[in-house]
């Protein structure tokens, strides 16, 4: 995340706060669990895997995967989860100061779970100070916890997994900012899919720089992601919708621009940062829609990519040279039809309730 876009996204926190109940009952956000979603007093609902609801069966994988829609559902998932949790925790995170966060995940460690936490360093993990706070709280808890390895640019993964049987791969960090960001988190108990998280996590935490498996084939990782994402975007026939927070990928851009003039209807929505001006006009130009957040309801901090109505990407990933080809990020490509249906209708209410460029 940039310094203006740091900003304004604290800008956008103070106003979200004020107008934390008009967010809560925003139209379609409130899909978060479908049938057993959270509610905005942060209450999950549910049967099976507390954090999964049963609604989520749709076609092919899709009983093995759910979608989680900020603001709306909050902390509550991830805390159940967290809490629930019998023999061994892994959190990747790139940034983490949520308190009650970190005390699941240390009551966890007392009652014997053997917790494991990742933690971005920095650039090229230099041991910046943005989670010096939560490795001191955690380490003197009795969690195992270690700053991520000096050869990647940055860890922007966000991912935790329960048991060796679930992960969550998510676009959120756990700064405790659910109530004003729009992020998406997908449960995965796809065998294939948390076997191959699990590996990258023990990869990373032992420092072996081995490349991660695309476990059933739809996890995205980085380094080197940029040629999936352009493939998504490149093969695009009727629509593309997109969600994120940078711009400053100018092969993703052109993809775009491809995209819009060969006929595919193009929607991009983003929270407004002058940093990405520049790239705005050249999308707009060439026939993409721009929507743009400038304070109201949240800020856009999702990364989302949906093809076609049929397929999407829901990942850490920026539009950036660095987090798409130097960084460690997870991103998952889901096809299920219900789910992706959820995310379009989000993405359709994000589209609605944000302004113009």
């Amino acid at each position: 995340m940039t310094s203006s876009s740091r900003w304004a996204r604290a800008v956008i926190v103070l106003v979200a706060i004020a107008a934390l109940g008009a967010v809560v009952a925003f139209g379609a956000g409130a899909t978060a669990m479908g049938a057993g979603k959270a509610t905005g007093a942060g209450k999950a609902t549910g049967a099976g895997t507390a954090a999964r609801a049963g609604a989520g069966a749709a076609t092919g994988t899709a009983s093995a995967l759910n979608v989680i829609a900020e603001p709306a559902a909050g902390t509550a998932p991830f805390l159940t989860l967290i809490g629930g949790a019998r023999t061994s925790i892994e959190l990747t995170m790139y940034e983490l100061s949520d308190p009650q966060v970190e005390q699941v995940l240390a009551a966890a460690a007392h009652r014997g779970v053997n917790v494991r936490v990742l933690l971005n360093g920095g650039y090229y993990s230099k041991h910046e100070a943005t989670n010096a706070a939560a490795y001191g709280y955690l380490s003197r808890r009795g969690v195992h916890v270690r700053y991520t390895p000096t050869y990647f640019a940055l860890t922007h993964q966000k991912t935790l997994t329960v048991d060796g049987r679930e992960s969550a791969v998510m676009t959120l960090n756990f700064d405790g900012l659910y109530a004003s960001t729009r992020d998406y988190a997908v449960l995965d108990s796809q065998r294939a899919d948390v076997a191959a998280i699990v590996a990258a996590f023990n990869d990373d935490y032992a420092s072996r720089r081995v490349t991660a498996s695309s476990g059933t084939g739809d996890l995205v990782w980085s380094p080197r992601a940029a040629a999936t994402v352009l493939g998504l975007i490149g093969g695009a026939q009727h629509s593309l919708d997109l969600e994120n927070e940078e711009m400053a990928y100018s092969p993703a851009r052109d993809a775009l621009c491809a995209a819009a003039r060969r006929g595919v209807a193009v929607r991009v929505v983003m929270t407004y940062a002058s940093e990405w001006r520049s790239a705005f006009g050249q999308l707009k130009g060439c026939g993409v829609s721009i929507r743009l957040y400038h304070g109201q309801r949240y800020y856009i901090h999702a990364k989302l990519l949906v093809i076609d109505g049929r397929r999407a990407l829901v990942s850490s990933q920026n539009l950036s040279t660095g987090s798409l080809q130097y960084n460690r990020e997870l991103g998952i490509t889901l096809r299920a039809r219900m789910l992706v249906g959820r995310l379009v209708a989000d993405f359709d209410a994000d589209y609605d309730g944000a302004g113009g460029t």
